[in-house]
């Protein structure tokens, strides 16, 4: 058989909790649900960062964003970070990506200029769509198009949206490969929603016009417990929830269920052959607060409702399974490596998870990180600079706020995330463990942002400032030229501890 393709699909802002597979809610996520039949389903996948860009940035070079380039929303990655298709077109494969790109350091559309990396008759991220878009067409995708009314009123179509045009160039993209079938693809779909501005045919918003999403206890958590920057978040965006602890957005689940349909056409495309040849992997960048913990959007928080995502791998002749063990983002572009038989650089800090998906019993009991560092380098309506990083294991879940009062939660007793147990006296050595655990993988990752205030925390007394520490050299990338020790401008020999004041 020859190599296998790829097809690549995410949505944005869609967390597990708006998919049924996850939930078994009235979401009409059929094609989805149809799909993670007949996949690996992960059941504990975590985003990098519940913010679009750096999300994208571990997804896409595999390396968390504080290094990639991108910590937060429009900077680009570094120019000396490969990104998925740069692996995949320097090993021959055909490289598309269609729709929402987000990594070149512009605005939330985009430049509409195509990476080398990929296949520019297909590229069409928010710019490209714009330029087929007139002035009015324009002003009404990203203002006017907010109600039921509005969509009949302006005879808003399927083909009207962004998520359409993304899927029928997908179509055209794998029809096209038919013609070379020696010549295996990496396709990546990146869908906008339902994300807003919430446009889709009024149809689907029917279907939702008397739906309200179901909290439960998180809609009426008083945040006393919790960081400050929540309480002022939730006091600044007020959620629209009703008394019986429902949250009421018609046009973004109307959206959730359009983007679904939109991936189906795509699905639906594929011959019996080519599903017998294809590798499919569907995710998503991040969630939406939805309500939960009183906050909406999402920003300096590791709840599951913007940090848990779905994660679906259809792996052609493997049946469908479900693994509950804690998996990255940074996990795909490795796993992605492997399927195609590439080597895995030793600078991309995720792993693959082929062994997860056929030996589960012998995969190593690891916990994840997920960080924040700010919202935008334009907004400052979103908190400013808020510092976070998150260790979930299987059981717990810790999070620093390294400006504010810090986190920890039982994952197994307390799902949603409402008693904070940072300072219950029960939980002090498993919270410790968990803060050693998360400090030793950002000294071991080399996150720039790392420092002894991470671990001086005023409930960690047996912890005390430091200032020097070990020398790590970048992993080798496989493309970057060696890296030379400063001290002697010959090739490292890899960690050293500086203990030795410096000349100058």
């Amino acid at each position: 058989m020859s190599q296998p393709n790829i097809i690549f699909i995410m949505t944005d802002t869609q967390a597990t909790n708006m998919v049924g597979c996850y939930t078994g809610l009235p979401l009409n996520t059929q094609h989805i649900d149809a799909l993670a039949a007949k996949s690996v389903k992960f059941d504990a996948a975590w985003t990098t960062c519940p913010l679009c860009t750096p999300a994208r940035a571990g997804l896409f070079t595999g390396i968390y964003a504080n290094q990639s380039g991108p910590w937060t929303n429009n900077i680009a990655p570094g120019k000396n970070m490969r990104t998925m298709g740069s692996y995949f077109k320097a090993a021959g494969w055909h490289t598309g990506f269609i729709g929402k790109w987000h990594l070149d350091g512009h605005d939330y559309f985009g430049t509409g200029i195509c990476p080398d990396e990929w296949d520019a008759r297909y590229w069409y991220d928010g710019a490209n769509y714009l330029s087929d878009l007139s002035e009015q067409q324009i002003s009404l995708w990203r203002n006017g198009l907010n109600t039921r009314q509005d969509l009949d009123a302006y005879g808003i179509d399927d083909e009207f949206t962004w998520a359409w045009h993304i899927s029928e160039r997908a179509i055209q993209f794998i029809h096209s490969a038919r013609a070379e079938p020696e010549t295996p693809f990496l396709l990546v779909l990146s869908y906008d929603e339902p994300h807003h501005p919430f446009t889709c045919p009024s149809r689907y918003v029917e279907n939702y016009e008397n739906f309200s999403y179901p909290l439960g206890n998180k809609a009426r958590d008083t945040l006393a417990d919790k960081p400050t920057h929540q309480r002022l978040w939730a006091q600044a965006m007020p959620s629209p929830v009703t008394d019986e602890k429902h949250y009421v957005h018609p046009l973004y689940f109307a959206c959730n269920d359009f983007v679904d349909d939109q991936i189906g056409r795509v699905l639906d495309s594929l011959t019996a052959d080519e599903w017998d040849n294809t590798w499919i992997v569907y995710t998503s960048d991040h969630g939406e607060m939805m309500g939960a913990h009183r906050l909406i959007s999402k920003g300096s928080a590791a709840y599951d409702d913007i940090c848990r995502i779905p994660l679906l791998i259809h792996a052609p002749g493997r049946k469908a399974a479900v693994r509950e063990q804690p998996v990255s983002h940074l996990d795909l572009l490795p796993t992605l490596l492997d399927v195609a038989g590439l080597s895995v650089p030793d600078a991309l800090q995720g792993r693959s998870l082929l062994p997860l998906l056929t030996a589960p019993d012998r995969w190593p009991e690891r916990g994840v990180m997920v960080e924040f560092n700010r919202y935008e380098i334009e907004h400052d309506s979103f908190g400013g600079f808020i510092p976070m990083r998150a260790w979930v294991t299987a059981e717990y879940k810790l999070v620093i706020n390294l400006f504010d009062e810090d986190e920890l939660y039982d994952r197994v007793r307390d799902p949603e995330e409402m008693v904070n147990l940072i300072h219950y006296e029960e939980y002090h050595e498993r919270r410790d463990r968990l803060h050693d655990a998360l400090l030793a993988y950002m000294d071991r990752i080399r996150d720039p942002f790392r420092g002894y205030q991470w671990a001086t925390r005023e409930w960690r007394p047996d912890l005390k400032p430091q200032w020097m520490g070990a020398f790590r050299p970048k992993p080798a990338d496989g493309v970057s030229p060696v890296v030379r020790d400063y001290d002697t401008g010959l090739p490292t020999k890899g960690t050293k501890v500086e203990t030795k004041q410096q000349k100058f």
